[in-house]
């Protein structure tokens, strides 16, 4: 017999190992979670969307709440887009949920309500990918299908010790080959359930709990000492840093106890959702991308950034900042208290907008907002009122997209019907807090 016969004898026998005592300890081990309680596919399906970059613990509620309020794909395909993202709220990744919604439009549209039990089918459909498209197919219909995730490229890296980058899109494709031919006949839906499990408590990214794996008398890494260095993977671009400027403008009069918000364009990041108005500061001079301008030079920016935004608010000092980060940028949100200001009556007088016109041809837009005649901007609508703010060109010439939305007046009541991405739940919810208290 050749050596490369005798390795591959082992290789063999080291995945039946696998295989065998990896689904008797699931058996044993495995957590009650709420979806492991049905072979729904829908709830499977949801599961998997919320799972995405997402500690299970934070997924339960969530879960819970989604299928309570959209209990099948074709209430979730009726529903407002508006309600699907307020009960995604503070759960992020908020493409998730649009996407879902699409793809339950589809298969009620294409399958009759039905998640189909087709591979093309399933990978047809909005936002799922191979790894979901594996996991519904076989753990829902017991197909044996591959569910190659971060935590599955971890375990079999090193079980098998593979020194494939994971980053790279081959070495899935080769996970993925692996994986499959491991699944025991008839034992698609647990065994792929078990892979991720061992991942997510046993075999985790640092620390690996070897002594108690199921599998480690057989682990290649751990006999060969570098379980800790594997999986290979390439590092990614951190995140850009953003400093923006963020009005909190506080209402009075019959806005007494509100706050402004505003809701984000259509399209692109955090589509359709509400925020407090904000705007990307300029560098601060001689300062590192994303540094904090001054606050004189940040006030100044920020009030004629409301202005060209038709928002009539004073900025009058820094309250606080917060932190979001997406996968590629990273905001840092320097909150300002503002104050309402009335809004000149309208129309305005002819001569009032040839004066703008003529300051913006002579200096620029920056030049003309600056000395646009009071009234010029205006927006209106009370507490449950509607309204698009009227835009002027800002330095590049054109209106920026993120003043693009209505704007509202809220108390925290009406906090409710709108759908906020979580730091500006975390800063209105603050807000609304120092009110109480203040009473």
């Amino acid at each position: 017999m050749t050596t490369h016969e005798q390795q591959e004898i082992g290789r063999q026998e080291a995945g039946l190992f696998f295989s065998r005592n990896l689904l008797e300890w699931y058996h044993r081990q495995k957590r009650d979670l709420p979806w492991r309680r049905h072979r729904n596919p829908y709830y499977i399906w949801i599961s998997e969307i919320m799972l995405q970059q997402t500690r299970v613990d934070t997924v339960i509620p969530y879960f819970n709440r989604f299928i309570e309020r959209f209990p099948t794909v074709e209430s979730l395909a009726d529903a407002p887009e508006e309600d699907v993202l307020k009960c995604w709220e503070g759960l992020g990744y908020y493409s998730r949920a649009r996407n879902l919604q699409h793809a339950a439009r589809q298969v009620k549209e294409l399958y009759g309500g039905q998640v189909p039990d087709d591979r093309d089918a399933v990978f047809g459909l909005k936002g799922v990918g191979p790894y979901t498209a594996g996991a519904i197919l076989s753990i829902a219909f017991n197909r044996p299908e591959p569910a190659v995730d971060g935590n599955v490229m971890r375990v079999l890296s090193r079980f098998f010790l593979l020194e494939d980058d994971i980053a790279k899109g081959p070495t899935r494709v080769k996970m993925e080959r692996l994986a499959a031919a491991l699944i025991p006949e008839g034992e698609a839906s647990h065994f792929n359930q078990a892979l991720m499990e061992l991942g997510a408590l046993v075999c985790t990214p640092k620390s690996p709990r070897c002594l108690t794996c199921p599998v480690m008398e057989h682990c290649a890494a751990r006999l060969a000492g570098c379980e800790t260095s594997l999986p290979v993977k390439t590092k990614a671009k951190p995140p850009r840093p953003e400093e923006r400027l963020t009005a909190l403008i506080a209402g009075r009069g019959e806005h007494a106890g509100r706050v402004l918000i505003r809701q984000r364009p259509a399209s692109g990041l955090l589509a359709r959702m509400w925020e407090l108005p904000h705007w990307l500061a300029p560098p601060a001079e001689g300062g590192a991308p994303g540094a904090q301008l001054p606050e004189a030079a940040a006030l100044d920016r920020l009030r004629r950034s409301l202005r060209q935004a038709g928002i009539f608010a004073r900025p009058e000092e820094h309250w606080m900042a917060a932190e979001h980060t997406f996968s590629h940028i990273v905001w840092t949100l320097q909150v300002y208290r503002c104050r309402e200001e009335d809004a000149p009556a309208l129309p305005l007088a002819a001569e009032a907008r040839a004066a703008y016109a003529a300051a913006e041809q002579a200096g620029g837009a920056e030049s003309a907002a600056g000395a646009a005649p009071a009234g010029l901007f205006a927006y209106g609508g009370g507490p449950s009122g509607s309204t698009q703010a009227q835009i002027e060109p800002f330095e590049d010439g054109g209106a920026s997209p993120e003043d693009a939305g209505a704007i509202r007046w809220i108390n925290r009541g009406d906090m409710e019907n709108y759908a906020f991405p979580n730091v500006f739940l975390k800063l209105l919810n603050a807000y609304f807090d120092e009110l109480d208290n203040e009473k």
